[in-house]
């Protein structure tokens, strides 16, 4: 019994996607996996209900907040961009629900793992900006997925990334470089206060940042979680906000 009781609980906030006829709350199942099987923790996904959550309610329940990739980008009223080009996919409901949890979470130094759409997320919610298209800014390359089929599109490693010498992910990786995948077309622009960066592609994209001085609040441009286990690096990252989210159970417990 006491083995299960410090299992932390992971919360995954969800997009709200269109199934048919009807608006489902989804969150994709190799995230899901990645929880249980990288981090060891408890998925619990979070619905989008925007302002109906409080983020304090939530993050009293939870020992993580883990914020994944999607299709949508985020608003650009949420960071003071132009607005966006005819046809581009948002998720205002997701938008209002993890805006507000990522600010609640960093201030509360809850352990926090973000993912693609989630960095971008993260820094927007702490008042940085992002490219829209980052292909389309002069002197960086086309960081969206090569044609093939979806495992082949997450299997390929489009390119390296140059790890901040005595950063978290240097002394997870052991190297000062990582290959990863790279499928986004939405990027940082100017980094939020408060963040450092962690990784750079070779065209000067941030690629992973982190919270200066809060235990675990990270956030990478690539998909660690596709085959998490399979690749050593991304084996280490979810370890590590395993380990964060544990800390974080074992002290509500003791605090119960």
């Amino acid at each position: 019994m006491a083995k299960h009781s410090s299992l932390p609980l992971i919360g995954i906030p969800s997009c709200v996607r269109a199934i048919g006829e009807h608006p489902f709350h989804v969150v994709g199942e190799k995230y899901i996996g990645a929880v249980a099987q990288a981090a060891g923790g408890l998925p619990l996904l979070i619905p989008a209900l925007g302002a109906a959550l409080d983020p304090a309610e939530v993050l009293s329940r939870i020992d993580g907040l883990f914020l994944t990739g999607s299709r949508s980008n985020v608003e650009p009223r949420h960071y003071g961009g132009t607005p966006s080009r005819e046809g581009t996919l948002h998720d205002p409901q997701r938008d209002e629900t993890t805006l507000p949890l990522i600010r609640a979470a960093v201030a509360a130094g809850l352990p926090l793992l973000a993912v693609c759409r989630g960095i971008q997320e993260l820094n927007a919610a702490l008042g940085g900006t992002l490219h829209q298209l980052v292909h389309e800014v002069p002197g960086r390359r086309d960081h969206r997925s090569p044609p093939g089929t979806v495992d082949e599109k997450y299997a390929h490693t489009a390119h390296p990334v140059r790890l901040t010498a005595g950063g978290l992910f240097a002394r997870l990786a052991g190297s000062d470089e990582l290959m990863v995948n790279s499928l986004h077309a939405q990027g940082i622009d100017r980094l939020a206060a408060g963040l450092v960066v962690e990784a750079v592609a070779p065209d000067g994209q941030i690629e992973a940042v982190r919270a200066a001085g809060a235990p675990f609040i990270v956030g990478v441009q690539w998909h660690p979680e596709y085959r998490a286990l399979e690749n050593a690096f991304s084996a280490a990252l979810f370890a590590a906000f395993g380990e964060a989210c544990r800390a974080r159970a074992a002290g509500r417990l003791r605090a119960a």
